[in-house]
């Protein structure tokens, strides 16, 4: 089954829609399955007096409220129009995640399909019923969260009107960058064991490595951020993925996938092959002549043309002869 992978641009585009053009195309150089945005009106976000998280004051160098951050990162509504229609253009399916009612009209009005619900928004009880009512494909992330708040969302969209089929839990670590010691992979595996649904990973580590390996675990849905340069300002840019990265991760996602074959162990089509190169067979130790009864001292196994199967061992031993062997000839009753 195929992994959809979310390239996450998020705000990563500065506020300049060339960059946010820009980053669609890395994405799609990629071969990811969808590029994602964030869509948001600062006023309705976030309150003026809010300071940033540290990692933002660290990351973009200015000690600011959130509101100045945001709102020199938001796009407008004809943004979003061109970079939906750049992502049909392109073959990519266009994602942004709203923030709040505003947004999520703006982008249900756009006809997006797949919508994500941040981990932010896990407890926001208006927000989940109001997308939960377009009943569309929904993928929500549960950084901070614990199992029984994860229960109270699920709960909440599914009465709302979200079919349980619909929706897909990713487990995330909201760190930029998170540790290693914190991914908690296996948090992935109960969250599906104790709600029985599709999950994936929302992954804020360095690398590619933890993406990888929760596709192996079993992850339907990877978002990964991605930047066009690290060292670009910005909250996001250094805890990004650089394109030649990007690609590497989708490429090797993609392998994964290949080798997780259909879980029916057998001699795969490669590798028969080397089954009658590498089996041992039942063969002459020494010479034996005819009426000579086989035995352990004048019988072995050995990689061989011919001789019966090593699985007929106990079934030669004790037989007569019946015709005379060379040493290392192939025995046959």
């Amino acid at each position: 089954m195929k992994t959809f992978i979310i390239a996450e641009a998020g705000v990563n585009h500065n506020g300049d829609l060339n960059q946010a053009l820009a980053l669609i195309d890395a994405a799609v150089e990629a071969g990811a399955d969808a590029v994602k945005f964030q869509t948001f009106k600062a006023q309705n976000l976030v309150s003026k007096s809010l300071q940033q998280a540290d990692y933002q004051t660290e990351n973009t160098g200015k000690a600011q409220s959130q509101y100045q951050l945001l709102k020199a990162l938001e796009l407008s509504k004809s943004d979003h129009q061109t970079l939906m229609e750049y992502c049909q253009q392109h073959d990519i399916e266009f994602m942004s995640t709203p923030f709040d009612d505003d947004s999520i009209e703006l982008l249900n009005q756009l006809q997006m399909k797949t919508w994500k619900i941040p981990s932010g928004e896990l407890l926001s009880i208006p927000y989940l019923r109001k997308i939960a009512k377009l009943n569309q494909t929904t993928i929500l992330s549960t950084g901070m969260g614990e199992l029984d708040e994860i229960e109270l969302a699920i709960d909440t969209l599914l009465k709302a009107g979200l079919s349980s089929g619909n929706l897909t839990i990713l487990h995330a670590n909201t760190a930029y960058p998170t540790p290693f010691e914190d991914v908690n992979l296996n948090a992935m595996l109960s969250i599906q064991k104790q709600f029985n649904v599709e999950v994936g990973l929302s992954d804020h580590s360095l690398g590619i490595a933890v993406p990888i390996a929760a596709v192996a675990m079993g992850a339907r849905v990877i978002e990964k951020h991605f930047t066009l340069d690290k060292t670009l300002p910005g909250p996001d840019h250094k805890a990004s993925l650089e394109p030649d990265e990007l690609k590497a991760m989708v490429a090797r996602i993609r392998q994964i996938e290949m080798a997780m074959g259909n879980g029916i162990k057998t001699a795969s089509a490669s590798e028969k092959g080397n089954k009658s190169l590498v089996s041992k067979r039942i063969v002459a130790k020494m010479p034996i002549q005819i009426g000579e009864y086989f035995s352990e001292q004048n019988l072995t196994l050995k990689r061989a043309e011919t001789g019966l199967p090593s699985t007929d061992w106990d079934d030669a031993l004790g037989r007569v002869a019946t015709q005379n062997f060379a040493e290392d000839e192939g025995i046959s009753l």
